[in-house]
């Protein structure tokens, strides 16, 4: 393991466990103040091995895969709170938001073009979903799924829902199995859009230039 790899890592499960931390205490107006528990410790593995990865996979330009890490600080953090508080705070939310269309004209893995049909395009189909099926879709998942397809551009966005809603189904099967949630419990949308976008980025091979891509 190389250096970049291992300081990548060290330093995003550092910030995964202080994220865990930070959504237990804000946005102060519904935070539990909850203590360590094994969620810290997962989010803090997941963020950690997810740098570790984007950095060990990358052949993009060092500033650019710097770009990448840059834009999983908020993403961690935005997970953490939505699991914690059910909401994705703009606090959060715009400086990826203002990222990632910076990243736009620069980004040497999505043209410029993709990028705003991406974001346009997943926007509008998960706006259509949430009038489908309401409660499926916050308004948050909608400022969370923009900037997402500015990053990964189209087609690749797709591939993110795709993996998310995957994700989702499966999950919320597990927990009505073991009776963890009912019938109309929330289970927040967003830390699977993070999910999925960070299994698209390491899958894509383009998106971070790397001869293979890392999943098959």
């Amino acid at each position: 393991m190389t250096l970049p790899i291992a300081l990548a890592g060290l330093l995003f499960g550092a910030w995964g466990v202080a994220s865990d931390r930070i959504a237990s205490v804000w946005p102060a107006d519904e935070a539990r103040r909850g203590g360590i528990g094994p969620r810290t410790v997962l989010l803090g593995l997941v963020a950690g091995a997810t740098a570790a990865a984007i950095v060990a996979v990358s052949e993009l330009p060092a500033w650019a895969t710097l770009v990448h890490l840059a834009l999983l600080v908020p993403l961690v953090l935005l997970t953490a709170t939505d699991l914690e508080q059910r909401r994705l705070p703009h606090l959060a939310l715009d400086p990826l938001i203002v990222g990632a269309v910076a990243f736009v004209p620069f980004n040497p893995g999505v043209a410029p073009l993709d990028a705003a049909i991406g974001a346009v395009a997943a926007v509008a189909f998960l706006g259509v979903l949430g009038l489908i099926i309401r409660g499926g879709v916050a308004l948050g998942d909608l400022y969370l799924i923009a900037p997402l397809g500015l990053v990964l551009g189209w087609p690749a966005i797709f591939s993110a829902i795709f993996v998310a809603a995957l994700l989702s189904g499966v999950t919320s099967l597990a927990l009505l199995a073991t009776r963890r949630v009912g019938m109309k419990s929330y289970i927040p949308f967003g830390p699977f859009l993070v999910a999925g976008a960070i299994i698209a980025l390491l899958r894509e091979p383009h998106l971070l230039g790397q001869v293979a891509a890392l999943l098959p």
